[in-house]
């Protein structure tokens, strides 16, 4: 019953092309939380055999139709295009032990050349007793050791209510054979402000190139086919409302 309640009542469509990022966006309604999203692959121009680096931006937006706080995000889950690969090689790591107790700015001192992406999160924090607050948390996503054989991160943010804390979020970037997609990347969210905050927005962008053998390489790389790149996203939130979409990305043969 809950499933098809669920079903009736979303409501996801295209609403714009961002012609500024050559992306497109959804929103989406589910009871009355709302969550609106967009990606952008670059630069567009890319090869049609073999690949050349680029970058993976998105933002997601959470927010609830009559004020209160939103529900709490508790999983992402992203499939992205086969037509490409992650490049670790020859990238340095950072160990979660480097991360722990670290602020923003201690961890990216300690390990600067393990970086692959930068963003920023925002949170509705309610604590028992305060008015409503929004926190602002940079986000920093770090090359780690690899896991299985597979390509792993660390994202890093640094929160300070109810007190000082640093979240670490260890994922890994599994290879799939899945029609048009070849990636899949799991993130479980942990609790934001001990459980009283709920995210707002995260807004993210990965991509790192490099000298290798005195060649440019690219942590994220990419061709063109069929004048797109796509990305397949869900979110599941604490209340069971699930958010899937599919985000485009236009791209083109480079001459």
């Amino acid at each position: 019953m809950r499933r098809a309640l669920l079903k009736a009542t979303a409501v996801i469509g295209l609403f714009g092309l961002l012609f500024c990022a050559g992306a497109y966006a959804l929103q989406s309604q589910v009871n009355k939380t709302i969550v609106s999203a967009t990606a952008s692959i670059t630069p567009r121009g890319l090869p049609g055999h073999g690949n050349a680096p680029v970058s993976i931006s998105s933002v997601t937006r959470i927010k609830s139709t009559d004020g209160s706080q939103p529900p709490k995000l508790r999983q992402l889950v992203f499939i992205f295009d086969g037509n490409g690969t992650i490049d670790a090689k020859g990238l340095p790591v950072c160990a979660p032990a480097k991360l722990a107790g670290t602020t923003t700015a201690l961890a990216r001192k300690r390990c600067p050349g393990a970086i692959v992406g930068e963003g920023v999160g925002k949170a509705d924090v309610r604590l028992p007793g305060q008015a409503p607050r929004e926190v602002t948390l940079p986000l920093t996503f770090f090359n780690a050791p690899p896991e299985g054989g597979k390509p792993s991160l660390i994202a890093h943010a640094h929160e300070t209510l109810p007190g000082p804390n640093t979240l670490l979020v260890p994922f890994s970037i599994e290879r799939i054979d899945q029609g048009r997609y070849g990636f899949r990347v799991t993130i479980e969210l942990p609790e934001i402000a001990g459980g009283f905050g709920a995210a707002t927005l995260a807004e993210a962008t990965i991509g790192k190139t490099w000298k290798r053998g005195g060649k440019t390489v690219g942590y994220v790389n990419a061709h063109c086919v069929g004048g797109r790149l796509q990305v397949h996203g869900a979110l599941t939130f604490s209340n069971g409302d699930f958010f899937p979409g599919t985000l485009v990305s236009p791209c083109h043969v480079q001459g």
